[in-house]
């Protein structure tokens, strides 16, 4: 197993909460990004941790951009107090990592959160992700994301932006170069963890709906699955209410 960093965090809720919850972001991305989430957890009374994963944000450097160093990091990442977390929520390449953590050990979470995970990724898909990076890193500007993203609430135009500033280019190219097969869905196959995808609407764009990966995982019972209407391949910025309202409808 790949040797793991270890990766930065900040936090909603009180920290003395009886649930505790990791976030997990995608490629590109950084912790901060994923607000919309620890402020409902936090409202709901959790303590709600979100790292930034290596390569990005504050994050170490490294060599290795395998998706199995990336859930090496993460299954290194507990609770400030030991023990399992009580739900990791996990998006995109962030879900792939948290798939291969839970895994490895189904201790390390109790509940298993995957938003429009990138499980496997067709050759059509990983033409769309390298495109996207690319326009992100040409202008990491707010100005651009705001221009790419009108709907798009103020934070997330302001933190995406800092998301390609903080970033490294060379991590994130490497990311895509250094995983030709991209494709965990054995270990999705094999999680013991209740697991729920919430998936971005196909009509729109989605990594993970309508594509194989959704066939694979469906053949696991402990897997369920639903929809954002309307989102793209970030819910929680295209359709916040409803993106939020699904996770919290998974945790009642």
């Amino acid at each position: 197993m790949p040797s793991p960093v270890t990766l930065p965090r900040l936090s909603w809720g009180p920290p003395a909460a009886e649930r505790r919850a990791l976030l997990v972001h995608g490629l590109g991305s950084n912790g901060p990004l994923m607000w919309r989430y620890g402020v409902a957890l936090a409202e709901a009374g959790w303590r709600a941790d979100a790292v930034d994963l290596r390569g990005h944000g504050t994050a170490p450097r490294a060599l290795d951009y395998t998706l199995a160093a990336y859930g090496s990091d993460l299954s290194a990442t507990h609770p400030h107090d030991g023990g399992s977390w009580d739900l990791v929520l996990g998006h995109s390449l962030g879900g792939a990592a948290s798939t291969l953590a839970a895994a490895s050990d189904p201790s390390w979470t109790l509940r298993l959160v995957l938003i429009d995970p990138a499980l496997s990724l067709t050759d059509h898909d990983r033409g769309v992700v390298r495109a996207s990076q690319e326009e992100s890193f040409a202008d990491p500007s707010a100005r651009a994301v705001r221009e790419s993203h009108p709907t798009w609430h103020e934070q997330d135009v302001e933190l995406k932006a800092l998301s390609a500033q903080q970033a490294s280019r060379w991590a994130v190219e490497q990311t895509s170069a250094q995983n030709p097969e991209w494709d965990v869905t054995d270990a999705a196959a094999s999680l013991t963890v209740p697991t729920h995808v919430i998936a971005s609407d196909p009509e729109v764009y989605s990594i993970f709906a309508g594509k194989p990966a959704e066939a694979v995982v469906g053949a696991n019972p402990r897997i369920t699955m639903s929809i954002v209407a309307n989102a793209g391949h970030s819910p929680h910025r295209d359709e916040p209410e409803a993106a939020v309202a699904a996770l919290l409808a998974v945790l009642s």
